[in-house]
């Protein structure tokens, strides 16, 4: 078992390993010492995993309950996590329960928001189902839903307990899906470690999957025992994200994650290139991500973009950070005027 710690205002591991699911319960009641367990998933997880979760659960003696949502961003609303709320409270939920994410980056978001409001605060583990929540979203306890007006608006800073991943969960993913999950993974490389980079230009993916989960996440709780709350140095881990943010917004949500922030990351390299910041490494990155069938342009116009990032978490006042790379391997936060947006990225 690979096993990483992460030490933030709350401390915790992830662990990894094939099969790890099936043991899931007892390493929660050792962790949590929890009574009762509310199990968070949505409806394509519910079919594949919530059995085996719960079973696991019962064995250790954790009382479980389940509350399914249907998957799909807009499903990632106040609204969601008002109906759970109320389950929990209508499950007599206490301080000492918790509450199971098990899912991909939807479920872990809205379930560690409604964890972090419950009761002003209860515990709750994350267990990532897709390659995308396993390498990000699941670790670094940010949580939250969208508003109309833009993505992630509302939320909280709300570390998990633990954090457990079964890589064997991302056989069930679609390509497209675990695609998502490749695109988070080569940003790592990018902000991070050229290693890891060329790992995705010459190696086999599928047979690194635990050494690639590992070094993603050692790199983002490197980042975040550092700046925990996201005032500096871990808005680096938004490298394509102010862009792809905006691609998924304009979009109406159509277009994943992972897939835009894949198209973000190529027109950050080269607005980093139109500045003087770094040589052309966009073809390089271009290169990786047409490899595993990932996009690296948009069909949306500047303007439109530029429209959607003024509403940007990140952005402050007249100015927004933008995370550029320097060279594959290293990035810089570059401080932007709002009004230099449409000819950076131009």
């Amino acid at each position: 078992m690979e096993k990483v710690s992460v030490n933030a205002s709350t401390n915790y591991d992830i662990l990894i390993e094939r099969g790890i699911l099936d043991n899931c319960g007892t390493l929660i009641k050792e962790c949590t010492n929890a009574k009762t367990a509310a199990v968070i998933t949505d409806d394509n997880v519910d079919k594949l995993y919530s059995k085996a979760v719960m079973e696991s659960l019962s064995a250790a003696g954790i009382r479980n309950v389940k509350y399914v949502f249907q998957n799909g961003e807009e499903h990632k609303s106040l609204e969601t996590v008002s109906s759970i709320l109320s389950f929990l409270a209508e499950n007599e939920l206490t301080r000492s329960d918790i509450i199971v994410a098990l899912g991909g980056g939807i479920v872990g978001d809205v379930s560690g928001f409604c964890a972090s409001a419950y009761l002003r605060g209860i515990k709750f583990v994350q267990i990532p189902t897709t390659l995308l929540a396993a390498v990000d979203s699941s670790v670094g306890g940010k949580t939250g839903v969208n508003l109309p007006q833009g993505k992630n608006l509302a939320g909280a800073f709300h570390q998990p307990a633990l954090v457990i991943c079964d890589p064997d969960c991302f056989k069930t993913l679609s390509p497209e899906i675990f695609a998502d999950g490749i695109s988070e993974s080569i940003k790592y490389g990018i902000i991070a470690d050229q290693k890891l980079f060329e790992l995705f230009e010459n190696g086999d993916v599928e047979k690194n999957i635990e050494q690639i989960v590992r070094q993603c996440v050692i790199i983002k709780s490197d980042i975040v025992s550092r700046d925990e709350f996201d005032t500096g140095e871990r808005q680096k881990l938004n490298l394509g994200h102010t862009v792809g943010h905006a691609i998924e917004k304009c979009s109406n949500y159509k277009i994943s994650h992972g897939h835009a922030v894949a198209a973000g990351m190529v027109i950050a390299c080269k607005g980093s290139q139109k500045l003087g910041i770094c040589a052309d490494i966009s073809e390089r990155v271009e290169a990786v991500l047409t490899k595993y069938s990932l996009p690296t342009s948009t069909e949306f116009s500047v303007s439109s973009l530029v429209s959607a990032m003024l509403r940007d978490k990140k952005r402050n006042a007249e100015n927004i950070n933008l995370v550029l790379p320097t060279k594959i391997g290293e990035c810089i936060l570059y401080k932007a005027d709002v009004s230099q947006l449409e000819s950076i990225f131009g």
